[in-house]
């Protein structure tokens, strides 16, 4: 008998049809504790083991298929180039690779129209894969949602150890808060010279590392803050309001 045969083929009809069915879709369900993600990975992927114990620990039930991967990926419409050891569903959307825990619970609260979300590769730091055995390496990555024509777009950027050090080094830059965009986790900032990144004075679109940082945030505000670039995005890793 094949390992394809093995699969558990009504899990994946009925995840298959919460993504590909109706333009209105299959709605998925606010993360609660307890709520079930199930995997499908290669029996002997350690890092795969130790991403189910990250979910686990944020409080998902997860059922664990150690039948490998490719067939279901193929199966819920996630290209190839997405690809990581193992895929998953949850609420009506897919999942791929080392998706950190609070990106999913973000997923399950906001219910976009996608497909799901994706970690390509194994990016060292990201859940699963930040274990003793890398010594506290950290490398930049981004997760993914995956649209349902094939494209994707950032839906959170996880900065590495050496972009941490480089903003906690750099000097900050004094600016102004001109608009806060709490869905899109971005901040308009009019601002002096950003040394580190060699930028002019002017008022520019950053992302935030971290989505809470635009809470005490409004128009008007006096900051200073620091910022990094990497991959094309500029992105505010550290922001304070002026007194």
């Amino acid at each position: 008998m094949s390992m394809e045969s093995n699969l558990d083929r009504r899990s994946i009809l009925a995840a298959g049809l919460a993504l590909l069915g109706t333009s209105v879709g299959v709605q998925a369900q606010q993360a609660r504790p307890g709520t079930l993600v199930e995997v499908w990975k290669d029996p002997t992927c350690g890092c795969c083991q130790d991403w189910v114990a990250h979910l686990e620990a944020n409080g998902f039930k997860v059922k664990v298929n150690d039948t490998g991967n490719n067939a279901v990926r193929s199966r819920l419409g996630i290209d190839r180039k997405y690809g990581s050891c193992h895929t998953a569903v949850v609420g009506g959307y897919a999942l791929e690779g080392h998706v950190p825990a609070r990106e999913i619970q973000r997923l399950l609260r906001e219910k976009p129209q996608a497909i799901g979300l994706a970690v390509p590769g194994m990016p060292v730091g990201s859940p699963g894969m930040d274990g003793e055995v890398y010594g506290g390496r950290k490398d930049a990555f981004d997760v993914l949602l995956l649209a349902r024509d094939g494209s994707s777009r950032v839906y959170q950027h996880y900065d590495g150890n050496k972009a941490k050090a480089a903003a906690k080094d750099a000097e900050l830059t004094e600016g102004e808060v001109r608009n806060v965009d709490w869905q899109n986790r971005k901040v308009t900032l009019r601002h002096g010279a950003i040394r580190n990144l060699d930028m002019a004075p002017m008022t520019m679109v950053f992302q935030v590392s971290d989505p809470a940082m635009l809470d005490p945030l409004k128009v008007g505000d006096k900051v200073r803050f620091a910022a990094s670039a990497e991959g094309g995005t500029y992105t505010v890793t550290q922001i304070q309001q002026v007194k």
